[in-house]
């Protein structure tokens, strides 16, 4: 019994020890997406100055390990964009912010036509299996309110419809300030791209919790 016993506890000795030269296996970074327009590609701007990379650096400095890719691309419908959809699946990136619908707006287009655009690219990032942010945007005030209506409704709706998340105005206190755009109030300058980083980053960090991806600091708190 006594040989059974130090046998044991060697074994178990043996088993802790090399217990400690584990290499946990690091996670692979979360992709994120940005698909969308000239707001989000970086129009007139340099590019680490677009919001992808600087919403990269936001997150990156409160400890998230993320790879963002840039798929804005400037003067894109929802057609448009629709169009290059499944090149941008090929990426299979595990969240989507998924900022359209302004061009489509600018031009006036049907809102069927932007809704049934919109959910069809919604459906596609979901069956692959990316969790998605819907970024909304606001008519200009100078359309017919009717239109007005309609538009402004469109992106809660899909939210609801969904189950996603919402950032109801990409431009919120950026559009039209002067301080926070380029010329013509429309596109946001760098400190206009930082304040959208500074409010749109707290909803992503959600987002990220919910997919159970978590700041590499956290992990060191309690250890």
């Amino acid at each position: 019994m006594r040989l059974i016993r130090l046998a044991t506890e060697k074994f178990a000795v043996i088993c802790l020890l090399l217990g400690l030269f584990v290499i946990p296996a690091q996670a692979a970074p979360t992709k994120i997406l940005v698909f969308g327009d000239s707001l989000v590609s970086g129009y007139g701007l340099k590019p680490s100055e677009a919001f992808p990379p600087m919403l990269g650096i936001r997150l990156q400095a409160d400890g998230y390990d993320v790879l963002i890719a840039n798929g804005g691309v400037p003067g894109e419908t929802t057609t448009l964009a629709f169009a290059r959809l499944e090149a941008a699946l090929e990426s299979r990136p595990d969240l989507v912010i998924l900022e359209l619908g302004a061009n489509d707006m600018l031009n006036n287009l049907p809102i069927k036509t932007t809704r049934e655009n919109l959910k069809k690219m919604l459906q596609a990032f979901r069956q692959a299996g990316a969790y998605v942010i819907l970024a909304g945007m606001v008519a200009k005030g100078d359309l017919p309110s009717a239109y007005r209506r309609r538009f402004d409704a469109l992106y809660p709706e899909l939210a609801r419809t969904y189950t996603i998340a919402l950032y109801p105005y990409f431009l919120e206190g950026v559009g039209g300030n002067p301080a926070l755009t380029q010329e013509g109030g429309l596109h946001p300058n760098a400190k206009g791209v930082q304040a959208i980083v500074t409010h749109m980053a707290p909803i992503v960090e959600q987002v990220l919790a919910q997919m159970g991806v978590k700041p590499r600091r956290s992990s060191l708190i309690g250890e």
